[in-house]
Order: structure tokens, then C-alpha cells, then sequence
């Protein structure tokens, strides 16, 4: 490793300070990384930050180019200099590590396979072998002597790269042809394949530049595709491709011109129609075309307007739209397809201050609605005629969601269900008679797991401002409640994004290690309602940082555990959160996990080539508007660090990270260093090879997994 001159990393012991060295923890005993500081001022409103690391931010091309020049070096040898004192730190924990992870990858079953889902006279579903780390992409006839098919060769196709991401399939409608995206960098940019499934030939044609996914016209041989803008990967884009012709010959069909917007291509689940949407925070847009004419004429459902989202699906010679229009918890509407703008909606599910309209689905004779009541989910089935009921579940804590109905004549209905303490199941429900069939439960293999020697809570907070928050948690049976009992805090709290209460397998060796694992519901999400989201955005974002706070510091007063044993973990948003909770609240933790943070939040909302920014002013605010860069200001994690002494934290990123830039948590962990006042410890570890998402690997992604774990149980003197 090449290592410049202002990047230290000693390996030998320090022998400063007045503690002997066998009291020292392993960090005190290696000099961190010390990044250079090269100070750029950055003046807006009358008002400077001064960025002494901004030099950390490197361009695509910088980073692709085959010779790294002097800036891209710096980068790269300070981003190998944490990663080598991460190892050297956390070398006494290896075997811990590879422990944990022999326990989350042997809970596993190795030759597993998804429930078959039955579309279009196939049976599609996914399998993995002993011992690959991709799965095997398969599918029969609906015929009890049908072979079996491998459409794609997962672990062959992944075999020579460090990562391997498969997204999209879609099958043309004479199920001959299928269209597949593969991105290899881990920068969700996709290139579109075709095979031909019946010689398994792949075919010349390839669309570069996508978001992964290619919508099939009912001719075989057209396909509407999303392209992305390389620079700020937003989806500005629709393409028709047809087979046999080159990709620079492909029509544009439409583009999103606003840069707030991005769009996107699908099918209505009848098949009769292709359907372009818009999409803004607070606004979208449909347009409609005949699936059977894919030279025919695009229309408008309705023109957007301000504060107005809406959804489609299409049901007999109507469309059935879930909107916010006067409904800010959503309504049902449908309007006849020859008259679909506003004035004709007329209401099917009216709105309701107090049930989340969350999704809809529809059958020939059912409606199914996903609901949210009182923060869970609910699966309301109604007859078109009339008669309904809801699907009972038990659990304080759960999640239920409708999952691969793409059957539209079928009096079943699939629908998946975990809780903190059951494993993901798939169900079959029989809309009819009310029965279900449990076609799949995950197996938790290696030990004698039983739901029942766990138990699950549903508790709540008070807010500063009255709220109450929900909190879900989880422990083993007999793990006592008190000052010295460790709890892993965890939400995520943005983009009306809910965290759900759902069943882990490798949380199983944090809670068969004496952990209690809890969620905070806070505002930001959607849990208790589109008002819950409105509360933790734009100008009421400290909503989401005090109400985590406030449920950190109920879970002491409630004898859980206190502030020597309580972490805080969270990721992407949710690393923003515990990026403004340890600048608030430093002592409330004694560690805390960020993982892809997104912590310079002023810089990256003002740098419109920043893929997402354009599109999150609704999210965040713009602070080209002074009210907005002066609320900012006063939480953004990066801008508040200040010299004080902060807990033990864990940082994690990847190179090619898209959705946030690898430079914000390195910037973060570079700052830190500097100007925090305690000795605790403070590690980053960047992953070259993968982007926002992480490993592609079925096992792989599981090694930071563990790191996080054995970052916990170091600072709780767990070390079996």
C-alpha cells in the first residue's frame, strides 16, 4: 500500500497517557489515519462553512480512469489507511467474526427455493445449491411432468467478479424471450441482455445504461425501457427497442424533462396496458398506452399538479387510482378509462383520518387493500359485490404484506407474514372460505430455534412535544431487564420509509447473547400515517433525531438497560439519524453504528450533479432557500461535529456507493478524528468493491454483518 506522507498509521504501541498498557483497549494502542486538511470555503447566503476535506470528493471519471492522477491517489491510499487500521483495531476480534459468521451462515439452508409463482402458464421461482452464493433462476410448465428450466445460471454467470447484481427479468408474452438486467460495479446502472429461452441463445441486442428493468408490448419483439442520466443516474428517460435492431436506433417515447421528477416504465397487471409513471416526492404522473399498439398514442391519466400522488391500476373499462388528492391518508377512486382526469373520480375507499391506505390489488372478483392500523399492517379482501373481512394475526409487533398475485382470475391470494419472532412465511389464502394453506416458512437451521424462547413487545415513548412513539423490541426468554443488560436501538425515520418488526435469523447471535433489539418508530416513516411522515421532513426534521433520543432515553427509565449497555444503529437515512443523535446526545450511547451514512447533508443538496438530490428537495428542503440551508445547518451531522467526546463508532461505505457517495462518511470519520476529545473508539471500513446495497452475495454480505456484531460484544466484553 502506497501511503502518503500525511497519512499515519503506526503499528507499534503508544506509550502515552497514565494507564498501564494492559489496560489499554487495542485502538489506544495504534495512531489512527490522520487525513489532510486542504480548507475550501463554501459561501451561500452570506454565510461560509469551511470543508477541510472536501478534496475527498472524486468525479466518475476520476474514479474509472485506468490510471489514477495525484487527487484520485490521495483518495484511495486514505480510504486503504482506515481500512488497515480497522483490521489492525480489530484484529483481536477476527475469530469472534468469523464465529458469528459461521453462526449466521449455518442458520441458513443452503439448497433453498422461493414458493414457485404461477404467471402466464409457468411456474417461476428461484433456487440456491450448497455451497454458491447465487441463486439458480428457474421455472417450469404448469404440468406435473414438466422439467425443469434454468433461465439464468446465477453462480456462473457471477463466478469472475467481485460483484454481481442481477436484476429485472421479464418474459414476452409467447414466453419464448426473456429481457435481464446485470450490473457489475454496483452503481445500479444496468445493462439489458435477451435471451432466447427455447435455444437458450443470448441474443446481440443490448441496452446499456438502465435501471435494470425492460416492459414487454404484447408483439414479442417490443420493449420499453428507463435509461438514467450518467452523471446524476436520475431516470429521465423512456425507450422503445425492438429485437434485431441496435440500440441507437431506439425511439424516445418520452422524457422527464424536470429534475425533480424521474421516471419509470410498467405493465398493468391485465396486460393491456403499458403505463410510463413520473415521480416527485409530492407529485406524480401517469401516461397509458395500449399494449397491443406499441406504435400507438401515449395519453395522460391526469396532468400533475402540486401535492398530488396517485397510483393506477386498471380493472374492466375502468382505473382504479389510490390517491391523496383531499385525502392525506389516501383514498380508492376509480374513473372510467375514456374519462380518467379529477372531475370524474369517484370514490371507492373514502378517506379515513385514522387507516393508511398503504397499497391496493386486484382480482376479478376481490379487492384486496393493505392497510395500516395503529402503526401494523392490515389485509382488508372485499368482494366487488360487497361483503368483506380482515385477515387475523396475533403478534403485538408484525408485518403482512400481499406479495406475487400476478394472477388476475384466481380466488387466492398469496400474502407473506414474519414477526420479530416468526420466521418469513408465504401463505395461500383462499379469498372464498376464508382458509390458508402455509406453503413456505423460512427454516432456521443449526440449533434448536423456537419462536417461543424469544418474546416480542409492543411498548411507546413520549415524545418532547407529547407524541407517542411506538417502540418494537425482542429479547430471549430469561435475559433479565436492568442497567447492565445490552440493547441495540435501531429506525430508520425518512421518505415516509417504515421500519417494520420483522423476523431476522442472524439477530438471533445478538439475542442469544444476552442483547434486547428494539425499533423506533419515529416520525419521518409512515408507521402511524401519512401525518407521521409530514411530521419528520423539511422544516419538522428534529422530529425524527428527538423522538429516537426520547426512545433511547425511555428505554433506560424503563429499566432496559441504561447508557454503559445502549447502541444505536442505523443506515443511508437512518444514518443521517445517528449522525445528528451523537451530535445532540453524545452520552446517551455507548455505541453507535452508521452504516452508508448520509451526513453532509448541505453540500450534497446543493450539488444538483449529486445523483438523488434534485428530486429530495421535498424530502430535505433546498437550501438555495436560506430558510432551508439555516435549518439544515442545525442538524447536519457533518457540519455539528464539535470538540466534545463522542461514544464508540462504527462507520461503514462502499467505493461505488450511488446513493451516498462514499466521500460523505469518509469526510465524517476525517472530522471526527480531529476534533472529537475521548479515547474511544472510531473505525470506518470502506468496501472497494460494492456500492449502497453492499455484497451481491447471498453469504458475503453477511461478513459485515458480523463486524457489526463483534463491534457490539467487544465494547460488552462478549468475546464467545
Amino acid at each position: 500500500m502506497k501511503t502518503s506522507f500525511y497519512f499515519l498509521l503506526v503499528s507499534t504501541i503508544v506509550f502515552t497517557g497514565c494507564k498501564s498498557n494492559d489496560e489499554k483497549m487495542p485502538h489506544q494502542l495504534v495512531n489512527p489515519p490522520v487525513a489532510k486538511k486542504i480548507p475550501k470555503e463554501l459561501t451561500i447566503h452570506d454565510d461560509t462553512r469551511v470543508d477541510n476535506y472536501y478534496w475527498m470528493r472524486l468525479s466518475d471519471a476520476q474514479k474509472n480512469a485506468e490510471t489514477p492522477d495525484a487527487q484520485t491517489q490521495d483518495v484511495l491510499d486514505y480510504l486503504n489507511a482506515e481500512n488497515e487500521y480497522l483490521d489492525t483495531v480489530m484484529k483481536h476480534t477476527e475469530e469472534l467474526q468469523e464465529k458469528i459468521y459461521d453462526e449466521i451462515v449455518g442458520r441458513i439452508k443452503k439448497d433453498d427455493a422461493s414458493v414457485p409463482v404461477k404467471d402466464n402458464g409457468y411456474l417461476y421461482y428461484t433456487r440456491f445449491e450448497e455451497g454458491n452464493d447465487y441463486a439458480l433462476y428457474c421455472r417450469k410448465k404448469i404440468d406435473k411432468n414438466a422439467e425443469e428450466e434454468i433461465i439464468l445460471n446465477g453462480p456462473e454467470m457471477a463466478k469472475d467478479y467481485a460483484y454481481y447484481g442481477i436484476g429485472s427479468r421479464s418474459i414476452s408474452m409467447d414466453n419464448s424471450l426473456m429481457a435481464f438486467g446485470i450490473d457489475t460495479v454496483s452503481r445500479r446502472r444496468y445493462t439489458i441482455y435477451f435471451k432466447n429461452l427455447v435455444t437458450g441463445e443470448i441474443l446481440p441486442d443490448k441496452l446499456s445504461n438502465t435501471n435494470g428493468s425492460a416492459i414487454w408490448a404484447n408483439d414479442n419483439k417490443t420493449v420499453f425501457y428507463a435509461t438514467k442520466n450518467p452523471e446524476t443516474l436520475r431516470q429521465d428517460k423512456i425507450y422503445k427497442h425492438i429485437l434485431g435492431t441496435n440500440q441507437s436506433e431506439d425511439v424516445l417515447v418520452f422524457e422527464e424533462k424536470d429534475e425533480t421528477f424521474r421516471c419509470g416504465v410498467f405493465k398493468s397487471k391485465s396486460n393491456e396496458f403499458i403505463m410510463i409513471g413520473s415521480f416527485h416526492t409530492l407529485s406524480t404522473e401517469y401516461r397509458y398506452l395500449n399494449a397491443d399498439t406499441p406504435i400507438g398514442e401515449w395519453k395522460i391519466v391526469q396532468p400533475r399538479q402540486n401535492d398530488v400522488l396517485y397510483y393506477v391500476e386498471q380493472y374492466q373499462d375502468n382505473f382504479y387510482i389510490q390517491t391523496n388528492l383531499d385525502a392525506k391518508n389516501f383514498r380508492l377512486v376509480k374513473t372510467p378509462i375514456t374519462a380518467t382526469t379529477t372531475e370524474n373520480w369517484v370514490d371507492v375507499i373514502p378517506h379515513r383520518d385514522d387507516v393508511f391506505l398503504q397499497s391496493f390489488d386486484i382480482f376479478k372478483n376481490y379487492l384486496v387493500l393493505e392497510e395500516r392500523i395503529n402503526g401494523l399492517r392490515a389485509i382488508r379482501v372485499m368482494k366487488w359485490s360487497g361483503e368483506e373481512h380482515y385477515i387475523k394475526f396475533n403478534d403485538p409487533a408484525y408485518l403482512a404484506y400481499t406479495t406475487s398475485n400476478l394472477d388476475f382470475d384466481t380466488n387466492i391470494l398469496r400474502y407473506g407474514y414474519t414477526s420479530l419472532t416468526t420466521p418469513n412465511s408465504i401463505y395461500d389464502y383462499n379469498m372464498d372460505t376464508k382458509t390458508q394453506v402455509l406453503l413456505k416458512q423460512d427454516e432456521v437451521l443449526g440449533g434448536d430455534f423456537s419462536a417461543e424462547n424469544y418474546t416480542s413487545e409492543r411498548l411507546y415513548a413520549t415524545a418532547n412535544d407529547g407524541t407517542k412513539i411506538p417502540i418494537s423490541l425482542v429479547y430471549k426468554k430469561g435475559v433479565e431487564r436492568n442497567s447492565d443488560t445490552p440493547l441495540l436501538l435501531g429506525a430508520y425515520g425518512s421518505y415516509g420509509s417504515s421500519r417494520e418488526p420483522t423476523f431476522s435469523s442472524s439477530r438471533l447471535s445478538l439475542l442469544d447473547r444476552g442483547f434486547v433489539y428494539a425499533i423506533a418508530h419515529i416520525r419521518g416513516g409512515q408507521e402511524m400515517g401519512r401525518y407521521w411522515y409530514e411530521d419528520g421532513k423539511l422544516l419538522k426534521k428534529k422530529n425524527t433525531f428527538t423522538d429516537f433520543i426520547n426512545c433511547g432515553e425511555f428505554l433506560i427509565q424503563e429499566g432496559f438497560t441504561s447508557s454503559n449497555h445502549l447502541y444505536a444503529m442505523g443506515g443511508s437515512a437512518g444514518g443521517l439519524l445517528m449522525g445528528a443523535v451523537l451530535n445532540m446526545k453524545p452520552e446517551l450511547w455507548n455505541g453507535v453504528i452508521a452504516a452508508v451514512p448520509f451526513v453532509d447533508v448541505i453540500s450534497t443538496m446543493l450539488d444538483e450533479t449529486i445523483p438523488l438530490t434534485t428530486f429530495e428537495f421535498d424530502e430535505w428542503g433546498n437550501p438555495k432557500d436560506k430558510e432551508y440551508y439555516d435549518y439544515m445547518k442545525s442538524y447536519s451531522p457533518y457540519d455539528n461535529v464539535e470538540a466534545k467526546d463522542y461514544p464508540n463508532i462504527l462507520v461503514t461505505t462502499g467505493y461505488w456507493d450511488s446513493q451516498v457517495q462514499y466521500w460523505e462518511p469518509a469526510k465524517w470519520v476525517a472530522k471526527l478524528r480531529d476534533m472529537k476529545t475521548d479515547n474511544n473508539l472510531l473505525i470506518m471500513d470502506c468496501n472497494m468493491d460494492v456500492g449502497h446495497g453492499g455484497a451481491s452475495g447471498r453469504f458475503e454480505r453477511h461478513k459485515r454483518t458480523a463486524l457489526y456484531y463483534a463491534f457490539l460484544f467487544d465494547l460488552e466484553g462478549i468475546t464467545e
